[in-house]
C-alpha cells in the first residue's frame, strides 16, 4: 500500500524552514514549492510588510515591494518582532534604515554644507515690481526667503537665514536683504512679518539691529541712513508710550507696575489673519463668551511673536481659543528691544549725537533694569514671562528664557542658574526644546527650532558655559544631519526628543529652508568637529559613518 505525503506536516516544514507567514494559504505555498518559486516580499516580509502597506508609508504600494534590504531578512524581521515601531514616522525610520527604497533613499546625497550652499541660489527671489491686486510688496534688491509655503522674506527668519549666508560669502545677499529692510521702514515705519500686505498690521521679533551686526558696510551714508532706519523701527515699537499707563497697556507698549516701560506684541487689526482666514474664525466660534475682535487680535498677537502657536500665549495650554498673547510682557522681545537701544546709543555716539546718545543709553539702562525687576523668576532662578493682569511670572518654562544671555543682559550669575535650568529641563536628545508641555501646538515640546538653537548656544558661549553650548549644537547638527540623511531635506522645525521631522501647527511641515540652513551651517563653522565624519547619536551604524545617506 502507497501512503499519501502528509501534506499537513510538509507545509508546517516548510513554513517553519522558508520562515512563511501563517496567512499564506496552503493552495499558495503548494504552487511556490512545486514551482520552487523565491517567496515575494509580501511572503518574505510578512507582519512587517502588510504595516508598511497598510500605513501607506508610501504613496505607491509598488514602492515598498521593490524595496532592497540592506542585510539578511532574518535578522529584519528579528529586529521588528523585538520592537515593533509605534508610529508611522517610527514605521517609516525602520525601513529606511533596513532598506534601500527606489526614489525614496537610493540616491547618493551630497555632504550637508555642500547641500546648504547649494540651496541659496534656489531661495533667493527678486520683487522690484508686482503685478495690479497682488499681495506681494516690491524690494529693491535681491533676498532670501524660508522656503516651502513661505514665498515672500519673513523678518525674524532672516537674521538666522543671514548667518549662514555670512558663513558661505554670500555678503552680497546680505547687504541686499539690509537694503530690503531699510526700504521696509522708511515706506511703512517698521518691517512687517513678512512682504505681504496682509502682514503690514504687525511686525515680528525685531531683529534687525543685530542684522546689522553681520554688515562688512563701511560707507557712511550707508550706515547713516541704516542708524535712522533703526531709529524708525524703535519708534514703531515705542508709539504706545504716551498712552500706556499701569493700568493699561496701549499698543505694544507696558507699563508696568512701578511705572517703567516694557513691551508685549500686538497687531493694529482684530479681524481674522487673511493667510488662516477660516481657521481663525473657528478659533474665534470656540470662545463664545469672548469678543471675537479680542480673540483675533490675540491671535494676530501671537503671529507677531513668531512662535505662533504656544503655550506661552495660552490661559489652557490645550485649547487655542483661550489665547491672551497680548497680556504677556515676553522676554524674548524686551532683551531685543534691550539690544536695539544698546546699538541706537553706539551708533549715535559714533556719529556724534550726543541728545541721542543720552537718551538711548537712559533707555537702555530703565530697560534692563525693569527686565532685573519682573521678568527675572528669583524663586526659580529663571527669566519667565510677566502675566501683566495677574502680576506674576508665567508658569511656562520655554527657551525664550536665554534671549537675555543671548543679548548679554543676564548677570553672570543668572547665566549660571539659567545653564543649569537649561540642562535640566530643556535639553533633549536631539536639541534644545521649544517649551517643556506638549499641547499640539508646534511652538511647543516635543519640537525644536533652529532659531532657539543658535539663541542658546550664543547665550551660553557669551557667559563661558562652553560644554553645554557644545552639546547643544552637537545634538541639534545631529537631529538635522539624520533627518536630512532620511528625507534629503532641510526642514522649518524637529521633533527634539524622538529625533524626527516636526508637526503641530496649522499647516504641514515645510522644507527649504532659510533658518535652518542658517543656523546649520553656521554651527558647523563654530564647531567645525561636528562635520560629516562626526558621529551622530541617533542614526543607522551606515549613516554615522557618513557613507551611506538615507532618503
Amino acid at each position: 500500500m502507497v501512503r499519501k505525503p502528509d501534506l499537513g506536516n510538509i507545509e508546517a516544514s516548510a513554513r517553519k524552514r522558508l520562515k512563511l507567514p501563517m496567512f499564506l494559504c496552503a493552495p499558495v505555498l503548494a504552487a511556490l514549492l512545486c514551482a520552487n518559486a523565491p517567496p515575494s516580499p509580501a511572503d518574505q516580509f510578512g507582519d512587517l510588510f502588510a504595516a508598511v502597506q497598510k500605513e501607506h508609508v508610501f504613496a505607491d504600494g509598488k514602492t515598498f515591494a521593490d524595496a532592497v534590504p540592506k542585510r539578511a531578512p532574518d535578522a529584519i524581521m528579528a529586529d521588528y518582532e523585538r520592537a515593533a515601531p509605534g508610529s508611522s514616522a517610527a514605521l517609516r525610520a525602520f525601513v529606511l534604515d533596513n532598506f534601500v527604497v527606489p526614489g525614496v533613499n537610493d540616491r547618493p546625497l551630497p555632504p550637508l554644507r555642500e547641500h546648504i550652499r547649494a540651496l541659496w541660489p534656489q531661495l533667493e527671489r527678486r520683487t522690484p515690481n508686482v503685478p495690479p491686486g497682488s499681495s506681494a510688496i516690491t524690494l529693491p534688491a535681491p533676498y532670501v526667503v524660508p522656503g516651502g509655503r513661505f514665498r515672500e522674506i519673513y523678518y525674524w527668519d532672516s537674521y538666522f537665514t543671514m548667518l549662514g549666508l555670512v558663513a558661505d560669502g554670500r555678503d552680497d545677499l546680505v547687504e541686499g536683504m539690509l537694503e530690503d529692510f531699510s526700504s521696509l521702514i522708511e515706506r511703512f515705519g517698521h518691517i512687517p512679518n513678512g512682504t505681504r500686505t496682509y502682514y503690514l498690521s504687525r511686525s515680528q521679533p525685531p531683529f534687525f539691529a543685530l542684522m546689522l551686526d553681520l554688515s562688512r558696510a563701511t560707507d557712511g551714508t550707508i550706515r547713516a541712513r541704516r542708524l535712522a532706519a533703526l531709529r524708525k523701527e524703535h519708534n514703531y515699537w515705542m508709539a504706545g508710550e504716551v498712552c500706556a499707563t499701569t493700568a493699561e497697556a496701549c499698543k505694544r507698549v507696558v507699563r508696568m507696575p512701578d511705572g517703567s516701560v516694557l513691551n508685549r506684541y500686538w497687531d493694529d487689526r482684530d479681524t481674522p489673519r487673511d493667510e488662516s482666514f477660516a481657521e481663525d474664525q473657528a478659533t474665534a466660534a470656540k470662545a463664545s463668551t469672548r469678543p471675537t475682535g479680542e480673540v483675533f487680535r490675540n491671535l494676530r498677537a501671537g503671529a507677531e511673536s513668531g512662535w505662533d502657536f504656544s503655550s506661552r500665549w495660552l490661559s489652557d495650554p490645550h485649547d487655542l481659543s483661550t489665547i491672551h498673547a497680548t497680556d504677556v510682557v515676553p522676554v524674548d522681545l524686551n532683551a531685543l528691544i534691550w539690544a536695539m537701544e544698546k546699538r541706537i546709543e553706539k551708533g549715535c555716539r559714533q556719529a556724534g549725537d550726543q541728545p541721542c546718545t543720552r537718551e538711548f543709553g537712559q533707555r537702555a539702562t530703565a530697560r534692563k533694569a525693569a527686565v532685573q525687576r519682573f521678568l527675572w523668576h528669583a524663586k526659580q532662578n529663571r527669566f519667565a514671562d510677566w502675566i501683566a493682569p495677574s502680576s506674576r511670572p508665567s508658569k511656562v518654562v520655554s527657551s525664550a528664557s536665554l534671549f537675555p544671555l543671548f543679548v548679554g543682559m543676564a548677570t553672570p550669575a543668572q547665566a549660571g542658574a539659567m545653564a543649569k535650568a537649561t540642562r535640566s529641563t530643556l535639553v533633549a536628545d536631539g536639541g534644545l526644546r521649544t517649551t517643556t508641555v506638549r499641547t499640539g501646538q508646534q511652538w511647543d515640546a516635543p519640537n525644536g527650532w533652529a532659531p532657539l538653537q543658535w539663541v542658546a548656544v550664543e547665550g551660553l558661549r557669551r557667559y563661558g558655559h562652553n560644554a553645554l553650548a557644545q552639546d547643544i549644537a552637537a545634538r541639534w547638527i545631529g537631529t538635522v544631519n539624520c533627518t536630512y540623511l532620511e528625507t534629503g531635506k532641510m526642514l522649518e522645525k524637529y521633533d527634539v526628543e524622538e529625533r524626527l521631522p516636526g508637526g503641530g501647527g496649522e499647516y504641514p511641515l515645510q522644507d527649504g529652508f532659510g533658518w535652518t540652513n542658517g543656523v546649520t551651517a553656521a554651527l558647523l563653522d563654530r564647531y567645525p568637529t561636528l562635520g560629516p565624519a562626526a558621529t551622530f547619536q541617533g542614526c543607522s551604524p551606515a549613516d554615522r559613518s557618513g557613507t551611506t545617506p538615507r532618503p
